[in-house]
């Protein structure tokens, strides 16, 4: 077995084709902003292209030359500092209330969405705890009831600010990662039961997830309220056609489809790109999950293996929610296509955790019969 120092191409090659295939849609999404002033369009790109796209390629190459040991050394800190920072958003005069929720910290002129940070910082506190306790993680003491714990508090910290959809996005990886290090299944399928049982619970309890579900079962019965988002988004996406409208070729975006450059952009892209771009656009969000997951197989250390696995899982399963959300697959979720939607902290934070996977990729076990 031989140690690669080099950075792992195909996946170096499959996240700058989706940053650049994001930026391009993103670009045509942000023209129908120009019906409502071309302030909002030049405030919005500037935004997405500095602090997103330029501030995250930047520090993408910078972690991907900080060794990932750094991390576990201090995941336990970073993860508390994280917890701080979701506390921050409830504080008045430093919280930004927007949509019925808080879920911001407003920066001047920026705003911060500290769960992208959160996220990250649970995946590494979990991975190094998993790994420090090594072939104990499939006990229920060391194993399972510290990863309930865990979500446990996240739960407090995110279901509290309104965010139903990052803490299922966050219990996902959390459950990737359970089950790479050795996790029981049968405390698995307990923990999914009564996570399901807790879910039924909320959407009862909260007023606006259980209008989402009702609106998933018949979008028809408010076409102009609560249905109209996914009215639109299947507009777009069928009037897209086998081969789309063409780049930029857009009728949806202008003052037809909400969210655009958010929530719907996929139906956008759908619109100029048709069903062969979508698949492509689908084909590209796997391909980057199955190289992160090669990438955690051949990792030199269970941390490692586990923190990439639980990053995979954040970026996908984010993505693949809002694709099938837009598709009416599921209820609507409110959470962005990344790599894609409009959000300079989400792209971010999405880009310098692929610097993470990229600096593991340099150490990866590298078997002397493989390509």
């Amino acid at each position: 077995m031989a140690l690669s120092k080099k950075v792992d191409k195909p996946f170096l090659f499959i996240t700058s084709a989706l940053v650049v295939v994001g930026f391009l849609i993103f670009a045509s999404a942000s023209l129908g902003l120009l019906a409502q002033g071309t302030g909002k369009f030049y405030a919005v790109m500037f935004n997405q292209l500095v602090l997103g796209l330029c501030g995250g390629v930047t520090m993408a190459v910078i972690l991907s030359h900080v060794h990932y040991t750094w991390w576990r050394k201090r995941a336990f800190y970073i993860f508390i500092a994280c917890a701080v920072l979701m506390i921050f958003v409830f504080i008045p005069g430093i919280g930004v209330f927007h949509g019925g929720a808080r879920r911001w910290i407003g920066l001047g002129t920026f705003s911060l969405q500290p769960a992208e940070l959160y996220k990250i910082g649970y995946v590494m506190y979990l991975s190094a705890w998993l790994a420090s306790v090594k072939q104990k993680a499939g006990t229920f003491k060391l194993g399972t009831l510290p990863f309930i714990i865990l979500v446990a508090v996240t739960a407090g910290l995110v279901l509290m600010q309104p965010d139903t959809d990052t803490f299922l996005v966050i219990v996902a990886a959390g459950l990737g990662i359970f089950i790479t290090a050795g996790g029981r299944w049968r405390d698995l399928m307990g923990m999914l039961l009564i996570g399901a049982l807790g879910l039924a619970l909320l959407i009862t309890a909260r007023p606006y997830l259980m209008k989402r579900v009702q609106t998933f079962m018949d979008p028809s019965k408010d076409p102009t309220g609560s249905g109209y988002q996914i009215q639109q988004s299947l507009i777009a996406i069928g009037s897209g056609g086998m081969f789309g409208r063409g780049f930029g070729q857009s009728i949806q975006k202008f003052n037809f489809l909400p969210e655009q450059i958010g929530d719907s952009i996929f139906s956008v892209a759908a619109e100029e790109f048709g069903f062969v771009g979508s698949v492509a656009i689908i084909m590209l969000y796997l391909t980057f999950a199955y190289r992160g997951f090669r990438i955690a197989i051949r990792a030199p250390d269970p941390f490692a293996s586990y923190m990439v696995v639980g990053i995979i899982i954040l970026i996908v399963t984010q993505s693949l929610l809002n694709i099938a959300a837009m598709l009416a697959i599921i209820p609507l979720s409110g959470t962005p296509l990344l790599f894609i939607s409009h959000g300079g902290t989400a792209l971010f934070f999405t880009l310098a955790s692929t610097g993470i996977i990229m600096n593991i990729s340099r150490y990866q076990k590298k078997l002397e019969s493989s390509s």
